[in-house]
């Protein structure tokens, strides 16, 4: 199930994102257990459906047995302790994994209903589809203009320069980018400041028109101000796309999700309404976590 990188776009994004490490060892509660899925894992209206998820980096099993829906235009939030698998079960919706030696999926991951690791699945088009942004801010050492220009060039998406002009307007306006860089679009987007970087980094993302934004833990370099412009922009940008962020932060997860879906060791072992799983958990170990005895 596995593709060499064909979009440069992909390698490039890859540079500033390693293989995600193992962590340390987390204590299992005796009660534990991790056999099922606490909470309703489908969703009416699902844009992303995934059942029986496994991922493997060689002979060590990363994730276990995952089974999760993604509603349409709904931001649902990953939370967990370092080394639970969140950000390795995030890479699985765009196939990002692909690029990782020796790593194996397995089970099916649809989008609208259709599977994106069948064999006849172009992961360019794809990674298109289900746009990602990284923990650590990465343009192009590019001008502003072509670091937004570069995705919408590459998949023909615009047929004369009015056209890409109007992209590049619109998905800086989005990335609430556009005041800030209006009169400098020749600069180089690697001269902005950490926080203006990754809403470029967005802004990016959202010019090839995707239908899901993946983020793992796109706040997590910025500071507080940086941090709270990147939150207000995914409540803009949850009306026209599904957003499944990774995040360390369970503040931001109870300020920017619909749901949230909490991992440990590999497994899923909850999944709910927001509010529900920071106010009112069902399994012991999302309990433990929230409450802070461990993670």
């Amino acid at each position: 199930m596995s593709n060499p990188i064909k979009n440069p776009l992909a390698a490039e994004q890859l540079v500033a994102d390693p293989v995600p490490s193992a962590g340390e060892p987390i204590s299992m509660h005796p009660d534990a257990d991790l056999s099922k899925t606490v909470g309703k894992i489908e969703v009416k209206n699902a844009k992303m459906s995934m059942r029986s998820v496994d991922v493997f980096y060689g002979d060590k099993q990363a994730i276990f047995d995952v089974n999760l829906d993604i509603a349409r235009n709904e931001v649902i939030a990953m939370i967990g302790p370092s080394g639970c698998g969140k950000s390795t079960f995030l890479r699985c919706l765009n196939r990002m994994n692909d690029t990782i030696e020796n790593c194996k999926v397995t089970g099916s991951v649809l989008l609208e209903g259709e599977d994106i690791y069948a064999t006849k699945q172009d992961v360019v088009p794809l990674r298109a589809q289900v746009g990602m942004v990284f923990q650590k801010p990465n343009p192009f050492p590019k001008s502003i203009y072509d670091n937004v220009a570069y995705g919408p060039r590459i998949h023909g998406l615009a047929h004369s320069n009015v056209d890409l002009d109007e992209i590049v307007e619109t998905s800086l306006q989005r990335a609430g980018l556009w005041s800030e860089v209006k009169d400098r679009l020749d600069q180089p987007g690697t001269g902005l400041s950490g926080g203006q970087q990754q809403r470029l980094c967005i802004a990016r993302t959202i010019a090839v028109s995707p239908e899901v934004i993946l983020m793992d833990e796109p706040c997590s370099a910025l500071d507080p101000i940086a941090t709270a412009k990147i939150e207000e922009l995914i409540d803009e940008l949850r009306s026209r796309f599904t957003i499944a962020i990774v995040t360390h932060s369970m503040q931001q997860a109870a300020r920017v999700s619909n749901r949230t879906a909490y991992f440990h060791l590999g497994y899923l072992v909850e999944v709910g309404k927001t509010d529900d799983i920071f106010t009112n958990p069902n399994h012991k170990l999302t309990e433990d976590y929230i409450t802070g005895r461990f993670g």
